[in-house]
């Protein structure tokens, strides 16, 4: 029997697969999200997705790494290179993750507890390392196709600023420094990003595979949300869950629960 090779997307068609991705499953629709764009989450909630977040942007790297590390050619690692300085600083308390670390610490947390990881949720951890994982073991064109959630957090990043700084003020302008550094970073490396998947996915096999790995992230970054919101919910105007409303069996409390 013989195998049917579908001929590859043009340019217009594999972007616009690509970007449809994010208008039905990035994680701005998430309802956790969304509450805490029109400022209806408590200082508590919010905390509890700072110091869980840390433990993604603490990875971040790691993720960039991986690529760098599968990737065999040159002038792409030279590209992606950036990225590792960019969180983890060219210094002692620079780059992303010294910023991510100054908003916990302007919203009450303090450094030891967030660097500890013990408020970190086993839902939020188990993502978090299946996305490391997912770079190291995928072909490198497909992991870079991964980081194209950038194509949708400018527009995010503008509104949580916003939301931060109409509807949190609680926490000082001086923590919202990450938010702001992202704002000029994000747009040059979902180009980069997008630009390097549109070149080294070639085939349809790869172009569908880039698909699929863009949706696995927007997966990775809902499932946080999920385990925040169901450890830290109800939101406001959802219904409390009972024995009768959920399935699931009740959560051990967390240790050290904010």
């Amino acid at each position: 029997m013989s195998t049917v090779i579908l001929e590859p997307w043009d340019h217009e068609t594999f972007v616009a697969q690509l970007r449809a991705v994010g208008m039905t499953r990035y994680h701005h629709l998430h309802p956790f999200h969304q509450a805490m764009n029109r400022g209806a989450l408590s200082p508590e909630q919010i905390r509890a997705w700072i110091v869980n977040r840390f433990y993604y942007q603490q990875h971040i790297p790691m993720k960039d790494a991986a690529i760098l590390a599968n990737c065999p050619l040159p002038e792409v690692r030279r590209l992606w290179l950036h990225r590792i300085s960019d969180h983890d600083g060219e210094h002692e308390d620079e780059g992303g993750i010294a910023a991510w670390l100054k908003l916990a610490e302007a919203s009450g947390l303090s450094r030891e507890e967030v660097l500890s990881g013990r408020h970190v949720l086993p839902g939020v951890r188990f993502a978090v390392e299946a996305y490391v994982t997912f770079a190291r073991q995928q072909p490198w064109p497909l992991a870079v196709a991964s980081s194209l959630t950038e194509l949708f957090s400018p527009d995010l990043m503008s509104e949580r600023l916003a939301a931060f700084e109409r509807y949190y003020t609680w926490i000082s302008p001086e923590g919202l420094t990450y938010f702001r550094a992202r704002l000029q970073q994000a747009p040059r490396d979902a180009a980069q990003a997008l630009e390097l998947t549109v070149r080294y996915c070639t085939t349809r096999q790869l172009q569908e595979g880039a698909v699929q790995a863009l949706a696995f992230k927007c997966d990775v970054l809902w499932s946080m949300l999920d385990a925040l919101q169901f450890a830290y919910g109800p939101l406001p105007g959802e219904p409390a869950q009972t024995a009768a409303s959920t399935s699931a069996p009740t959560p051990a409390p967390q240790e050290g629960r904010l």
